[in-house]
Formats: structure tokens, sequence, C-alpha cells
């Protein structure tokens, strides 16, 4: 993925989470225990399940983890998770759109609105970024050697798929959040293994920041990563190749 493109906060966040990998199975084993809780044990029968754990595999969670996970979903006494976001602006203009799943709200609002605020960004109310990021469905996946783009390209479109972009034998493919089930099926129907999908918000338009302004935003979004409460973290940044390595 060329650093500059719109799907450069995806690529931020992946590096950055495998660089912290306690962190992702954290997150990770999370999402499967609430999808466990909320449409059962069977994942034939509850797609977010089904997701979550292909997800986790992705990330070579191990099958002891998840199926802990996925028993204590059923547990009477499993944490009752909420699902909530936050929406502000980090330093220079930067929208944030935080993703929560928290047994302590109070805890959690309290942990975000300082990171806002030691950080010089400021909370806003529930829609005041949301308009600038689009729902999308994404798919990330290695490519097998020898795939043939072009075939690949004319079969993902068949499935619903709006955008693809290749770099480095890894490959991203975008379409319409109402297309997220028709575009997984076709991937399996074409037995590509996707090591991460989702639906995630892409930035409609983006930010364009220097170095030292991109490390002080940075700082809030590492901030933000770092917190068990949080799930997923999106900004409107447009990152560089050189701001990529700067992480």
């Amino acid at each position: 993925m060329a650093g500059h493109s719109k799907w450069a906060n995806i690529k931020h966040r992946k590096g950055a989470q495998d660089a912290k990998r306690g962190k992702i199975f954290t997150k990770l084993i999370k999402e499967i225990t609430v999808a466990s809780k909320e449409g059962g044990a069977d994942p034939d029968t509850n797609p977010r399940l089904r997701l979550a754990i292909q997800n986790a595999k992705g990330k070579n969670v191990p099958k002891d983890n998840i199926e802990r996970a996925i028993n204590k979903g059923q547990a009477n006494d499993a944490s009752d998770y909420t699902e909530l976001t936050y929406e502000g602006y980090a330093p220079h203009g930067v929208a944030v759109f935080v993703e929560c799943a928290t047994d302590n709200l109070k805890r959690t609002i309290a942990a975000v609105r300082s990171y806002f605020n030691k950080s010089g960004g400021s909370l806003g109310k529930n829609g005041s970024v949301e308009f600038l990021f689009e729902r999308k469905g994404v798919f990330s996946m290695q490519l097998p050697e020898g795939t043939d783009l072009e075939a690949l390209e004319l079969a993902l479109i068949d499935g619903g798929m709006e955008e693809m972009e290749e770099s480095e034998g890894f490959l991203n493919v975008a379409c319409m959040m109402e297309d997220f089930g028709t575009l997984q099926n076709k991937l399996e129907e074409l037995n590509l293994e996707t090591e991460e999908a989702g639906l995630q918000r892409i930035p409609a338009t983006t930010v364009t920041l220097n170095n030292e302004q991109f490390q002080s935003v940075m700082k809030l979004i590492d901030k933000l990563e770092d917190d068990d409460d949080i799930q997923k973290v999106y900004h409107n940044m447009e990152i560089t190749d050189e701001q990529m390595e700067l992480i």
C-alpha cells in the first residue's frame, strides 16, 4: 500500500497492533467473548463470532485461548461489556473515532477524556466526526504466490468489491457495508484466507501534517490503542511513507 493512500490508517493500525502482540490478543479475545455472549457459541449460526474467530486465527491467537473466550461468553458470570463510541479531534484538526467495549463506563470515559485533554485535543459529541468517515467492509490478506491479480480483481468485483489495493504481496479489498457477507463468501469460495476482516471507518477526506505534527497526534493515538477498553481507533491523517517509518 502507498503510504499516502486513504488505506494508511489501516496499515498503521495493523503495524502498531503487530508490534503490541499482547494488546491485540486481549482485544481479539474480548471481541470473541462479547460475540459469544450476544449471539451464542456456535460460529455457524453467529456471524459475528465466526468473524471474530477468523480474525483471531489470522493473528495466531492459540486455539485454547479462543475456546476459553467462547466459553467465558456463555458463563453466567461473564463480564457485562457495553459497546460505545467516542468522537473528537486530536491536535492539528485530525478527526478521531474510538470504538470501545467496557465493563466500567466511568473508567472508560474518564480515561478517554484524559487522553484527549492531555494531548491538546478535544472530545466532542456523538456525530461530531462520524460524518467524515465511510463505513466499509475491509478484508486484508497475504496473496498466494503467483496470483493473477487481474483475474482476481474481476472475480472479487463479481462478489461486490469496490476497491482493491496491493503492495508487496499484501492485499486490501473493500466493499459497501451491505455487501460484506457477499464478499466474504466470495473470498472463501476463492480459498483466500484473510488475516483481518471487518467493518472499518475509512476517512472520506484526509489531513496532511508535517512530521512534528504527526508525532504529536500519534501520542494520542498510541495512548488510545494501549487502553484495554478500546477496541479500535480511526483517524483521518494522511500518513506518508516517511512518517510510517517514525512509528
